[in-house]
């Protein structure tokens, strides 16, 4: 199947979903897009086993669709942007010790903390893992991604900074978790010796020259906005910057993440504000608010769609479990000692600790980032190992989005009463 059919498969999936979700479910759209697709996807595999041409067809459609360069190589690009883009750098300077102690400090702390739990565990349920695969998954899961909760925390009234220290970690953690994970990656394919110096690096590699990179090209169209007053030309620098920035880093092999999220804070902040009349920042926002939903809503119907080509077993589905319970100690852990050492500084809103470790969802950066794990090392065969990161990777994400996510209001209300 050519491109433009999928694609519009896909479109045409998300919309209908979305009308189904918005007319019956009344559920956040992300959420309610996922359950649907989810629901239909146990359909066809239903109709698959019973011998229906239609299952086995959108299977194939499904296996067809390379998940980790869409949101690698298409989609992370435009959302990262799109979230840095209208984060406000006050808010942030506010929240910036609690950011950065969760994105620079918990990521791999979490990394390391699930790695090492995953590997014990992994073993007691009968699932032989090399600790070097643990550590990988344990990258993989750490970034947190807010998009389907940041909604349902507005709608109940929760404080604005527990909004910025989500929102602001999110961002943060995604670049730093993809700079952990090639980086483990790397050290998994022999491409790089495992050595704590060669590791350390590697990341200020990829991080500082991300931060330059992002720098560089953020400036060079901020510069082209001031020069100009027509919102079309004014988008379309916007998106060549999110694009073509993307692209800059990952030639130069630095961190693509973080340079788009430097340049989407810097024109968000700098750019709207002293290179832009009413007019265009009114049609920015617009045009940046709608394609990020767009995204969302159809990365959220492909993670519901890759059920269909999911290895799972029972004893994949147990360790799945196992893998869901892990992470959500682990970000206990993190966010309590991280939190603890910053209240004798500040103080903070009731249930800070409890809601930001319910609130720190897993999405589709995982997902795509467990998809781009090799079958094959070093003429090793591995496709087992895969398989298995990839089903306990997807559980912990579904598990996160519809529990964690749906949850979410009680938690923040039971907060917002105690004394």
């Amino acid at each position: 199947m050519g491109f433009f059919e999928t694609i519009s498969i896909l479109l045409t999936l998300a919309a209908l979903f979305s009308y189904v979700n918005f007319k019956y479910l009344h559920l956040p759209t992300t959420i309610g897009v996922m359950l649907i697709s989810l629901g239909a996807s146990l359909i066809v595999l239903l109709l698959g086993a019973m011998g229906v041409p239609i299952g086995a067809r959108m299977t194939g459609i499904v296996a067809d669709i390379d998940f980790n360069k869409a949101v690698f190589h298409g989609m992370l690009a435009f959302l990262l942007f799109a979230g840095s883009l209208h984060l406000d750098l006050k808010d942030l300077r506010k929240e910036s010790g609690v950011i950065g102690l969760l994105a620079l400090v918990g990521t791999p702390v979490s990394t390391f903390l699930i790695g090492f739990a995953s590997y014990m565990l992994f073993a007691a349920v009968g699932v032989n893992v090399p600790l070097i695969w643990c550590l990988l998954f344990g990258a993989l899961i750490s970034p947190t991604d807010p998009i389907a909760v940041l909604g349902i925390m507005r709608k109940v009234g929760a404080p604005k900074a527990l909004e910025t220290q989500l929102a602001g970690e999110s961002l943060f953690n995604d670049g730093f978790a993809v700079v952990i994970f090639l980086s483990m990656l790397s050290v998994a394919t022999g491409e790089h010796s495992p050595t704590w110096q060669g590791l350390v690096r590697l990341l200020l590699q990829e991080i500082g020259g991300g931060l330059v990179v992002g720098l560089v090209c953020g400036l060079f169209i901020d510069r082209l906005l001031s020069s100009v007053d027509n919102y079309q030309v004014e988008v379309l620098l916007t998106l060549a910057l999110a694009a073509g920035g993307w692209v800059a880093a990952e030639a130069l092999h630095v961190s693509a993440p973080i340079a788009i999220v430097v340049a989407g804070l810097l024109i968000g902040n700098h750019g709207r504000a002293f290179a832009m009349s009413e007019t265009t920042r009114q049609n920015l926002d617009m045009f940046w608010e709608l394609l990020d939903e767009v995204l969302n809503v159809i990365l959220f119907l492909l993670i519901g769609l890759e059920l269909l080509v999911l290895p799972f077993t029972w004893r994949f589905g147990v360790a799945g479990a196992a893998a869901v319970a892990i992470v959500l100690f682990a970000r206990w852990i993190n966010v309590y000692g991280l939190i603890s050492l910053l209240k004798k500084a500040r103080s903070f809103e009731r249930g800070t600790i409890r809601i930001l470790t319910w609130g720190g969802l897993r999405g589709g950066l995982s997902v795509a980032m467990a998809l781009a794990l090799p079958e094959a090392v070093q003429g090793h065969d591995v496709h087992l190992l895969r398989d298995f990161i990839l089903v306990i990777t997807y559980s912990v994400v579904v598990f996160s989005i519809f529990v964690q996510g749906l949850t979410v209001p009680a938690v923040i209300r039971r907060a917002k009463r105690e004394p």
